[in-house]
């Protein structure tokens, strides 16, 4: 029941007696669609917002009293701030409510109000508003997907402030290997480590963004294919919050059969192994550094021209076989970006004249993608973040 005013000596009605009692074990729910200003009758209620867009509710001075309280929550998917009109208001966690939050508002003057918000204090999911400024030229998208998500995603190194701690979700591609080469043979370069977590926790300030290179282009001479570099996020210069590593370079076709360039590397996924034309001396695919990063490398073939397939996320590449090389070790298709474009990460680089590993776009290297190359460079990395829009 909304706030009444009685007078002395009036008698209540049946009816006003019952809306009491209720009254002190459910607090009278106003619902609104649209953006909301509080007003005097608010007091002691419970202020829920269902709109699927964003909406404020605004505070103004004058209305409330010292100890006065009302509950405000969100149901609905848009985010819907608290805002400070004629009125003060402070909090310790946020004034943007995702949906399914809510707390009391509690006045300690008629122009001051405190929000506390109920069940979390900062460790709540981030919200758009939260990040206040960004470096690197990040790349924007929206999307509904149970929640509204906004991402970004860095191509080149950056960085991103906020003005409060919360829980992100992430998805960081570390950068492919190159193939190994000599006389435009070599093992298929390796895909790089795949991170996707969700709720990861970013405190207040500078979060850094580091973009992994792919593997340098292997040069026409006996050369072991080089690694691809780190993919990261983390506060600070030194300490990182996840890091998800290069992949591995691909072996060489060499004119010394006992050398360990025949060798593919250990990486996010292991390079491929170089055939052997003229030994049964064979070169070994990497493996993958860690459990869960990706896959191994397959192995090259003994005295012919087929190379092994660089390792990819999903899946192991393909030995040679005789003079046909082996596929680069399938990928991973993800919508992170925008929620319904495919896109395909960290696939493993055929061994020379081999299929790419399918989802890994890593065949020429193909710029943030994290894929292996195929007697070529690996694909540079990149970091994608998803907070609430």
């Amino acid at each position: 029941m909304a706030l009444q005013t009685f007078t002395a000596g009036q008698v209540l009605t049946a009816a006003q007696v019952t809306a009491l009692q209720a009254n002190n074990y459910n607090q009278t729910v106003s619902t609104k669609t649209a953006s909301y200003v509080l007003v005097a009758a608010d007091k002691g209620t419970r202020v829920v917002m269902d709109a699927a867009g964003a909406t404020t509710i605004t505070v103004n001075t004058s209305l409330f009293s010292a100890g006065d309280t009302l509950w405000i929550q969100n149901i609905g998917a848009g985010t819907c701030t608290i805002t400070a009109g004629t009125a003060t208001v402070t909090t310790s966690s946020s004034l943007a409510l995702a949906q399914w939050q809510g707390g009391t508002l509690y006045f300690t003057s008629t122009g001051a109000a405190i929000f506390f918000l109920t069940g979390s204090s900062d460790v709540t999911p981030l919200v758009d508003s939260s990040i206040s400024a960004t470096t690197g030229s990040p790349s924007t998208a929206t999307y509904t997907s149970t929640f509204n998500y906004k991402t970004y995603q860095w191509t080149g190194t950056g960085s991103f402030t906020t003005t409060k701690a919360g829980l992100v979700d992430v998805f960081i591609v570390g950068a492919g290997g190159a193939t190994g080469n000599y006389a435009s043979t070599g093992g298929g370069g390796g895909g790089g480590a795949i991170i996707n977590a969700q709720s990861v926790y970013i405190p207040v300030g500078t979060c850094n963004v580091t973009i992994g290179a792919g593997g340098a282009a292997p040069n026409n001479y006996e050369i072991q294919g080089r690694h691809g570099f780190a993919t990261a996020i983390g506060v600070g210069t030194n300490i990182w919050t996840y890091v998800a590593v290069g992949g591995g370079g691909g072996g060489a076709e060499v004119s010394t059969p006992s050398t360990a360039e025949r060798n593919g590397t250990a990486g996010g996924s292991g390079g491929g192994g170089a055939n052997s034309a003229s030994s049964a001396v064979v070169g070994v695919g990497g493996s993958a550094m860690l459990t869960g990063m990706g896959f191994a490398g397959g192995n090259g073939a003994a005295s012919s021209t087929g190379s092994g397939g660089g390792g990819g996320y999903s899946a192991a590449g393909t030995n040679g076989s005789g003079t046909t090389s082996g596929a680069g070790g399938n990928g991973l298709s993800s919508t992170f970006r925008d929620g319904s474009t495919s896109v395909g990460y960290a696939g493993g680089g055929g061994g020379t004249g081999g299929t790419l590993g399918a989802n890994g776009t890593g065949g020429g290297g193909t710029a943030n993608t994290g894929g292996g190359g195929r007697n070529s460079a690996g694909g540079s990395g990149v970091v994608i973040i998803r907070v609430r829009a």
